[in-house]
């Protein structure tokens, strides 16, 4: 139940960045920042840079629609880097596996145990989220603050995959 109240609020937010083509959004203030930035916990200031400046950038940015879209185009774009940071660390996983003469079903395979990370981490990140929903109590603030929330905790875990979870 909770997961699809959270899938509603993002398709809410979502539909909000389609239809807000005036947005003046560009991902590119977290990608310099990104590559700016050499410690890889550094890398955690970059997460919505792109966003804030979109709210910043754009006539009625502040408003709650305004809000809604800027983080929404973000955390999108984290969506995609977390699947590219999970699929590329997934080829590896099982290349070592293969390398260590282990199968997947293995207690010690470190594909297997990726793929259960990940299953485990997407309602942590549901329900984290759908809680910082709930601190509104209903209000206009709890879209922006759920979608605010997704973007945080997909850019930490996309971060965290592309480096396999290992800091500089």
């Amino acid at each position: 139940m909770m997961r699809l109240f959270f899938i509603a609020i993002l398709f809410s937010a979502t539909a909000i960045a389609g239809h807000a083509q005036d947005l003046n959004f560009n991902i590119k203030y977290t990608t310099d920042c990104l590559a700016d930035t050499e410690q890889v916990d550094a890398k955690q200031v970059c997460i919505g840079n792109a966003a804030e400046a979109c709210m910043a950038n754009t006539p009625g940015g502040d408003s709650t629609y305004g809000m809604g879209g800027c983080l929404s185009a973000e955390a999108d774009w984290w969506d995609g880097q977390l699947n590219a940071a999970y699929k590329a660390l997934m080829k590896n996983e099982k290349n070592m596996d293969r390398e260590n003469g282990l199968s997947e079903n293995s207690v010690t395979s470190a594909a297997k145990a990726l793929r259960q990370a990940q299953r485990a981490w997407i309602p942590f990140r549901d329900a984290t989220c759908a809680y910082e929903y709930s601190q509104w109590g209903g209000g206009t603030g709890g879209g922006p603050a759920s979608v605010a929330c997704y973007m945080r905790m997909t850019a930490q875990q996309a971060l965290y995959l592309q480096y396999a979870g290992f800091g500089d």
